[in-house]
């Protein structure tokens, strides 16, 4: 048979518990203290790191000014949102839009879906599609959230010059 629990081991138990207590509430009275670090946006933007592509994606070009884009699909099937949707076409020598044998005859990004998770940049085989660092994206419908391939072939406003800010009034 085990012994009774004597008083002094019921206090040692209660003084580990309220020390679990303080060190657990240690991390909250040093935050208290700590000064707010506020951000006064949009009037100061912070500049993000370099390789922070976290934003609106873009459709790029080659130098000679054909689609990098081969509506090959891939970037929509790589999306688990299911926000991108592609509609590949041929090329014809009287019409080449990319430098492959497709192009993208439709290509549209859902951004109410669209989680900014990059897949798609992944899956891209041409590096048509890459995420830039203008993460500014407000719609007043649930139409203007849909990007259509002319507004992702041009690229995004620098940040704070959007509409209904103060420099893009």
């Amino acid at each position: 048979m085990s012994e009774p629990r004597t008083e002094l081991d019921a206090g040692a138990a209660i003084a580990r518990a309220i020390g679990k207590v303080a060190r657990g509430f240690s991390v909250t009275f040093r935050q208290v203290f700590r000064k707010d670090a506020t951000t006064q946006y949009p009037k100061e933007i912070r500049p993000l790191p370099p390789r922070a592509h976290v934003g609106r994606h873009l459709l790029n070009r080659h130098e000679n000014g054909l689609e990098k884009c081969i509506g090959c699909e891939l970037c929509a099937w790589a999306c688990p949102a299911d926000a991108i949707y592609v509609q590949g076409a041929d090329n014809t020598p009287e019409h080449q839009v990319s430098a492959g044998e497709r192009y993208a005859e439709t290509y549209q990004i859902n951004y109410l879906r669209c989680i900014m998770c990059g897949f798609c940049v992944e899956a891209c085989p041409t590096r048509a599609l890459t995420l830039t660092d203008n993460y500014e994206l407000a719609f007043e419908s649930r139409e203007d959230a849909i990007y259509e391939k002319w507004q992702l072939l041009e690229p995004p406003l620098p940040l704070g010059t959007a509409p209904g800010t103060q420099e893009g009034k």
